[in-house]
Order: C-alpha cells, then sequence, then structure tokens
C-alpha cells in the first residue's frame, strides 16, 4: 500500500483526509502512482497533469524521501522506503510570490 499526501485544495476536491493509501502497480514509479491517484479519484485528472501531454501542471511539485522529484523522468524508480508505505509520495502546491 502505497501512501499518498496531497495538498489542501486536492484534498477538498477529492473529500479524503491528508493522506491517501493506494494500491499500485510495479514498478513503482512517479506515473504509476499517478495513474492509480487519477483512477481511484477521476475528479483529480487535470489538476496535477495537464489532461492531453500528461505533464506535470505549473505549481505542482512531486518529493518523496527529501527529494524533490519534480523534474525527475516520470518512470524512474521510486525509493524503497515510498514502495514500502514507510514513507509517503507527497504532491505539494508549489509556493510563488514576490
Amino acid at each position: 500500500m502505497i501512501r499518498v499526501t496531497l495538498p489542501h485544495h486536492l484534498r477538498n476536491l477529492a473529500r479524503v483526509d491528508a493522506e491517501v493509501h493506494l494500491e499500485v502497480d510495479q514498478p513503482l514509479t512517479t506515473r504509476s502512482i499517478l495513474d492509480a491517484l487519477e483512477e481511484t479519484y477521476p475528479v483529480l485528472r487535470g489538476t496535477i497533469r495537464d489532461h492531453v501531454t500528461t505533464e506535470r501542471r505549473d505549481f505542482i511539485r512531486f518529493f518523496a524521501c527529501g527529494q524533490d522529484l519534480s523534474c525527475e523522468p516520470v518512470d524512474d524508480p521510486l525509493p524503497d522506503r515510498v514502495a514500502s508505505g514507510e514513507e509517503p509520495f507527497r504532491v505539494v502546491g508549489a509556493m510563488a510570490g514576490g
């Protein structure tokens, strides 16, 4: 079981608590987690990544085990601690301002 945390606005949209638990197909990658998340919570389709290109939306970031994975290839394997459920995969709304 994979743990995923979502930012407040996406939790409200999906009507979930701070953390969701998902069954995710192997290999465990950012893509496989996002596929499972959107399949389980269809209302999130298009909010985290573009409908057509599946590229990460601006101001959305991905973290695992303290590492920013936002610009890493989405098919790279995720850390074992995420795969074991020890650490969550975090979807974070990035801050902007000046």
